[in-house]
């Protein structure tokens, strides 16, 4: 089963769970579609 479970934080790319694996980064409370995607969005505001 596969399931939309957000949007990556810093480009907006659709992010899913695959058969009950993450297809992006969880990071601080944050969702990324990739490492790339995660270290470029390290300077998200934390509100």
């Amino acid at each position: 089963m596969v399931e939309q479970v957000g949007e990556c934080e810093s480009c907006g790319k659709a992010i899913y769970c695959d058969h009950g694996f993450l297809d992006g980064v969880y990071e601080q409370g944050h969702l990324f579609c990739s490492e790339a995607c995660a270290d470029s969005g390290n300077n998200i505001s934390h509100v």
